[in-house]
């Protein structure tokens, strides 16, 4: 039987990386945001996303349809691996994450506020999709269907320890071909891929971690300051 692990981020994260990583293991799919054609046909956000038209036309837009053929769908893989934006997790019965593994993929507001800006304007802490982390992990927590917290500053100083950790929370083996891939696309990309992934096409392993100095204004830092408990929250529950 196929182990499925929805890996729930935040935008602007380490999550694309993180898809690649588990993409290199023999013994696992990947899927790239199943649920973003569901969550762009039901939004009421006023962020405007690149290529809306064709990622509504081309991907399943019932997200009861995603969750039924995709994650609970037939996979040739001992793993199947399911990259998700917490924040598309709207309108739809949240009860199908208690039959999957969990894993919340965090990140310092204030960077994923100062990346996010770059694509998209305004966001509102709906947008960021932390608060709805923590809204999840209150949920999988009480089910104990919360296989691990990562946080995206301590898997970039140290990748292997924390995706060795991560591994034996998900109790499957660590592959040290987590630590590095080929530069360009992968096959699993989602069609935004050009809009979004540039960094890490360009990449062959995570990129060691740089200390930036990231100054927000106005209605942003009055957004990181209203995502920031929810943040600290989880952090306390970081692997380190």
């Amino acid at each position: 039987m196929t182990k499925k692990i929805n890996v729930w981020s935040s935008p602007r994260n380490v999550s694309t990386a993180f898809m690649y990583a588990f993409a290199q293991r023999e013994d696992t799919t990947v899927v790239d945001e199943p649920l973003y054609a569901h969550y762009l046909s039901k939004t009421t956000s006023n962020a405007i996303h690149p290529m809306t038209a064709e990622i509504i036309s081309t991907m399943e837009n019932d997200g009861q349809n995603v969750v039924d053929n995709i994650i609970f769908g037939a996979y040739d893989t001992a793993i199947a691996l399911f990259k998700q934006m917490t924040h598309h997790l709207i309108e739809i019965d949240l009860d199908f994450v208690l039959k999957t593994e969990n894993v919340l993929l965090i990140r310092d507001p204030k960077r994923i506020i100062a990346s996010y800006i770059k694509v998209i304007d305004n966001p509102t802490i709906a947008d960021i999709g932390i608060k709805m982390q923590y809204d999840l992990f209150q949920k999988l927590k009480k089910a104990n269907k919360l296989a691990a917290v990562i946080d995206a500053k301590a898997l970039l100083l140290n990748p292997p320890k924390v995706l060795a950790t991560l591994c034996h929370h998900l109790n499957i083996p660590y592959d040290s071909n987590m630590l590095q891939w080929e530069a360009g696309p992968i096959a699993a990309d989602g069609i935004w891929a050009k809009d979004w992934y540039a960094n890490v096409h360009q990449s062959t392993g995570f990129i060691p971690y740089v200390e930036k100095e990231v100054t927000l204004e106005g209605k942003l830092a009055d957004l990181e300051a209203e995502c920031k408990p929810f943040y600290d929250y989880l952090y306390d529950y970081a692997i380190q």
